[in-house]
């Protein structure tokens, strides 16, 4: 499975790159998918990763690569569903923001899983997991701040915020509402598929 997702990464990232409004703009928002790479070659190749969980990266994979394609603000499927007068700006990176806690509640979930932290603590298991993607989402926005004082007015384009004063907050906010989703709602199916896999512990 994990090369069928390293090939698919190969792909979003060529076709995305091709006609990128700003090229510069589209590396910056399609990074988190090289770090994924070798992730997902490291311990997909010794099953280490559940299929579930390589299929959501995958998925958010081709959502940063999109947004880095179009740069967020410019994402057709964001303009449209501003067109139904569902908000007043173009809302596509919420979708990526809240992917970035949901996604990553899975990975960090299946690790605590496959080192046995997780039986008998599944309470408080889904407390780290949540508080482990705020900081991931906080993290990330640190790095965006950094990287728009280095671009200067070129940042415009990967910060991404319209004119928007809470968007940094909102992000956030967004991205933790993701995990709790994962933590909620998923956990039953993922630990089907973790529970499955022929190698349960990290090597």
């Amino acid at each position: 499975m994990y090369r069928i997702t390293l090939a698919v990464f190969i792909l979003e990232l060529l076709l995305t790159r091709i006609g990128a409004v700003d090229p510069a703009t589209w590396v910056m928002e399609v990074f988190p998918v090289f770090i994924a790479i070798p992730f997902v070659w490291h311990f997909g190749r010794k099953n280490q990763i559940s299929t579930l969980l390589q299929i959501l990266i995958m998925v958010h994979a081709l959502i940063l690569s999109v947004g880095g394609h179009y740069t967020y603000a410019l994402t057709p499927v964001g303009d449209w569903i501003k067109n139904l007068g569902i908000g007043e700006r173009n809302n596509y990176d919420k979708l990526g923001h809240f992917m970035q806690g949901f996604v990553p509640a899975f990975a960090t979930r299946e690790i605590l899983m496959r080192i046995g932290f997780w039986k008998d603590r599944k309470v408080f298991m889904s407390m780290v997991v949540v508080l482990v993607c705020g900081g991931i989402s906080a993290l990330y926005e640190i790095i965006e701040m950094l990287a728009a004082v280095a671009m200067g007015q070129g940042a415009d384009a990967f910060l991404g915020t319209q004119g928007y004063v809470w968007d940094t907050q909102t992000d956030m906010a967004t991205a933790i509402i993701g995990a709790i989703v994962a933590v909620l709602m998923f956990v039953k199916l993922q630990e089907k598929q973790v529970l499955s896999s022929r190698v349960k512990t990290f090597s």
